[in-house]
């Protein structure tokens, strides 16, 4: 297994290298909504538990994700759309106000523009990364996310962007590297803005494979959380999580 580490230097299958932490500049619309704990929970690695929106319901995470630089411009800019579980190491199922720096989000699916970009996130830190089109629609008020890999859509997202303000945040993400559970620390920096318990959010799902399981997780109409980001996103090397 290859173990990397902040400092290193990693060369990509594609020829590209970066060095970690990998600092990135994107704007990012995303929205924490309620759903099915089942499905939820199944979709999670051994190891992880889902995090709790209220008593009966888990949290899922969607990301609509345009990268403007990444590291020392080491690659061509791409964008993004993530779906995530929030996830705590152990089986007690928090609720997402008493999340911790401990606690964070699996990351289910990760479609992105570029095949440099697939391999950054999966060869890097493991995230499921595929190639499709990704189509951001921003005006002041909104971005709108259409996502279509294989000549199917997976989704359309619409999020009202949040009154912003600078402000700097650490969370962490989880994934499945080569076997085994990783958590990777990530940190926020810029304009930075979160609406709590709001309902412009909206999640279309489409006809891809993928599109099943988002309506399989019910996700609710009203978000817990609707936030963005302008500024920089900084990801560590990960870290193998003890079971």
């Amino acid at each position: 297994m290859t173990r990397l580490s902040d400092g290193d230097r990693v060369r990509l299958s594609t020829g590209h290298e970066v060095t970690l932490p990998l600092v990135t500049e994107a704007t990012v619309a995303g929205a924490v909504l309620p759903a099915r704990y089942d499905v939820a929970a199944s979709l999670l690695p051994d190891g992880l538990t889902p995090v709790r929106a209220t008593a009966q319901r888990a949290a899922v995470v969607v990301l609509c994700v345009e990268y403007h630089r990444i590291g020392d411009d080491a690659m061509a800019p791409y964008d993004e759309f993530a779906v995530m579980v929030a996830a705590t190491p152990g089986r007690r199922p928090p609720l997402l106000p008493l999340l911790t720096r401990a606690a964070g989000a699996y990351v289910w699916s990760l479609p992105v523009t570029t095949e440099s970009a697939r391999a950054l996130g999966d060869e890097i830190w493991g995230y499921p990364k595929t190639v499709a089109d990704i189509d951001h629609r921003d005006d002041a008020t909104r971005r709108e996310t259409t996502v279509v890999e294989d000549g199917d859509r997976v989704a359309t997202v619409g999020i009202d962007w949040p009154r912003t303000w600078a402000r700097r945040e650490r969370i962490a993400s989880y994934a499945v590297r080569e076997g085994r559970l990783e958590r990777t620390p990530v940190a926020f920096q810029g304009k930075l803005g979160a609406a709590p318990l709001s309902g412009r959010v909206h999640v279309d799902p489409g006809d891809h494979e993928r599109a099943d399981t988002l309506r399989a997780l019910d996700l609710g109409p009203r978000s817990v959380l609707r936030f963005s980001l302008d500024g920089r996103i900084t990801y560590g090397a990960g870290r193998a999580v003890e079971r």
